[in-house]
């Protein structure tokens, strides 16, 4: 059988964690940097916590109950989730109650939800009032927490107050910041780390990347996201930023029509993250530090950087901040990348 596994680098603190269950919070919040699986490390403490014969607060991998939910089909365990990512994690429903199957087929009829809806709290009720299937735990696993909406997280900020007995709700977040106030107040807080990079290098390795520091430096140390940027792109760093840098750093205008016209298939966050991290390394670089995000790309990245004003690139840091909160939707997106892009290349 599969078992649910931590990653390596999260063994150590999941160890910890998970042996001092006597006082454990009925609600914890899991929280950390984008792309260090903490998707993972919850729901292998989902599987810890029901597991019949956990060894130093581990899952044994080999009970019934590890085999249920290593297969998607734990009767104590809930996944709530939006739609999309329901959709995006190819989610087998058999483990799911009449109401939440419902739920299900009542969605797809209407686009998937981006969101956390109301109704998937309310259809939780049922599985409250059930014994748990051996006396044992009852785990609710909520991920992205921030894709609850006022009237879910309301709904469940109620169940938090007055929580069902012997279960734990497991929320995932990026930052805590983003949540309700009163929600956040209701967890205990368990922040992850971002693991060593010789431990995520190592890991990389075993999944086959290629030129693994120039990926994990891409994505600010994250290994899960390095993996997945690298099965989906050719190179850390694209091509029309490339050709962008390489114009700057001979002190020549780019050519904005053609960047544009790479773009047109990228979603605009995607660009813009990437702008910014750009310009993290042109700020790092003008005050004499190292590049952090394109080590590969240092020598152009220093030559822009010296003939640059840092309180102008500064300022055009900030304003694509400003431009990546309205990123998703706007109006003309060519002329929306044009204008980022003029920017971009003025400020440098």
């Amino acid at each position: 059988m599969s078992a649910v596994q931590f990653l390596p680098w999260q063994l150590d603190v999941a160890s910890a964690w998970l042996q001092s269950r006597e006082r454990f919070a009925h609600a914890w919040l899991l929280h950390g940097l984008a792309g260090i699986g903490k998707v993972t490390f919850a729901t292998a403490a989902a599987a810890s916590l029901l597991c019949e014969a956990p060894r130093a607060g581990l899952a044994c991998g080999e009970c019934a109950a590890c085999a249920w939910v290593a297969h998607g089909t734990h009767p104590d365990l809930r996944r709530i989730r939006p739609d999309v990512v329901a959709l995006e994690e190819n989610a087998a429903q058999a483990e799911e109650t009449t109401e939440e199957t419902q739920l299900a087929a009542e969605s797809a009829k209407r686009s998937p939800s981006k969101e956390i809806r109301i109704e998937q709290i309310r259809a939780l009720e049922t599985w409250f009032n059930t014994a748990t299937h051996r006396g044992g735990w009852r785990v609710a696993l909520l991920y992205p927490a921030h894709t609850l909406n006022l009237l879910s997280a309301n709904a469940l900020l109620k169940v938090l107050e007055e929580p069902p007995p012997h279960t734990v709700f497991l929320l995932v977040a990026e930052a805590p910041d983003r949540l309700l106030p009163t929600l956040v107040s209701r967890c205990r807080r368990l922040p992850l780390p971002v693991p060593h990079s010789t431990q995520s290098l190592a890991w990389l390795g075993d999944q086959g990347v290629e030129s693994a520091p120039d990926w994990l430096a891409a994505v600010g140390g994250a290994p899960l996201a390095a993996l997945r940027l690298a099965r989906v792109r050719q190179s850390p760093c694209p091509q029309w930023l490339v050709q962008m840098l390489e114009a700057l750093a001979a002190g020549r205008p780019p050519d904005v029509g053609v960047l544009v016209e790479a773009l047109e298939k990228t979603a605009a966050v995607e660009w813009i993250d990437l702008l910014q991290r750009l310009h993290v390394d042109l700020l790092l670089a003008g005050a004499g530090g190292a590049t952090r995000y394109f080590p590969s790309l240092t020598q152009l990245v220093v030559q822009i950087a010296a003939r640059s004003d840092n309180a102008r690139l500064a300022e055009t840091a900030r304003w694509l901040s400003h431009q990546r909160a309205v990123a998703a939707h706007p109006l003309n997106p060519k002329l929306f990348a044009h204008t980022v892009l003029q920017r971009v290349a003025l400020a440098g």
